[in-house]
């Protein structure tokens, strides 16, 4: 690979003036910096980004730090970050946690050594006062999904309490009363959702039932364990409800196998929109997060913070949409 001294030597000028040139920099003659441009093009000269950044204390890349990367939620909005840092001049450092602290930890450190310029992170089930870190790396920070605190960082969210209660009331309004539902464990997302679908109960004189509810990992064949589990009961549900895509794909698997007419003997329901929902038969009713929008905001919100790290902390509520189909019974 050329060095700025190759370029320099093409040209019969100093290192300094092939770094001013490139650079953009004034006192250099404009014939002068045609012919760095024109050899630096020739010699794929490309500048060490590294001891720039070392030098100006900027760095040009930022890290995005997700729980599950297989998780469709996650895939979309790794997009938008992606687009947003791109459009501003930035890379993105893509962290994938698997739910587990010390890894999240991990990553957050090596960010931390790479002088990124800020980070953006769905946090492991942490609770908020373990993430004094955090603030002790002194990095610009962005949280979404899974809020740390208003005070501690600028976050972005939806209201999954909310969302959830208003999944569970539509499956509730469709007469079904022995509703199955699998949460994800570890999270506060999971435990915010449970607590919607123990408010819909309450509203509607429903209780629930400790052998329809099941706290997994956030996995596919979790979720397809518990609902064969709970399908295979003496009296099953009516109703299933998961909080998350990975969950769905294996609770929809389990309730095809079980020989159970969907939407007329169970029906389905689940968080996250994706592509077969809407392909299978019966199409699945779907709570469905903004998830572009979300990285799109916490990208925003992050280059805001980065260029005036001393502005108010911000927190973002965006808004859910239910998209109801065939699976709950509707026509």
């Amino acid at each position: 690979m050329a060095s700025i001294r190759d370029v320099a030597e093409q040209c019969g000028v100093s290192t300094a003036t092939v770094s001013r040139a490139l650079a953009g920099k004034q006192h250099v003659r404009e014939e002068v910096r045609k012919q760095v441009l024109e050899a630096a093009q020739r010699l794929d000269y490309r500048p060490n980004r590294a001891a720039r950044n070392l030098r100006s204390n900027q760095s040009s890349n930022i890290g995005l730090v997700v729980s599950d990367i297989q998780n469709p939620f996650f895939t979309s909005i790794c997009r938008a970050v992606e687009d947003a840092a791109l459009k501003a001049g930035f890379a993105v450092f893509l962290c994938n946690t698997d739910e587990d602290p010390e890894k999240e930890a991990l990553y957050l450190r090596h960010l931390a050594d790479e002088n990124v310029a800020g980070v953006i992170i769905a946090p492991t089930g942490r609770r908020t006062r373990d993430f004094q870190m955090l603030n002790g790396l002194a990095m610009p920070l962005v949280v979404i999904d899974r809020p740390i605190g208003k005070e501690l960082a600028d976050t972005v969210v939806i209201d999954n309490a909310e969302a959830a209660f208003d999944l569970t009331e539509h499956l509730i309004s469709h007469g079904r009363r022995r509703i199955a539902c699998v949460f994800g464990a570890n999270s506060s997302t999971g435990q915010e959702r449970r607590k919607g679908f123990q408010l819909a109960l309450q509203k509607n004189g429903l209780t629930e039932r400790r052998e329809l509810v099941h706290s997994v990992p956030p996995r596919e064949e979790e979720g397809y364990r518990a609902v064969c589990q709970m399908l295979a009961l003496p009296d099953a549900p009516d109703a299933v409800l998961t909080s998350n895509g990975l969950l769905a794909l294996g609770a929809y698997r389990a309730l095809m196998e079980s020989g159970k007419k969907c939407p007329e003997e169970v029906s389905f329901a689940t968080f996250d929109e994706a592509a077969w929902t809407s392909l299978v038969k019966p199409s699945v009713t779907v709570l469905e997060q903004p998830t572009y929008e979300i990285g799109a905001t916490a990208a925003g919100l992050l280059l805001m913070r980065i260029e005036d790290p001393k502005r108010s902390i911000r927190h973002v509520e965006l808004k859910h949409k239910l998209l109801i189909r065939h699976s709950c019974g509707c026509a």
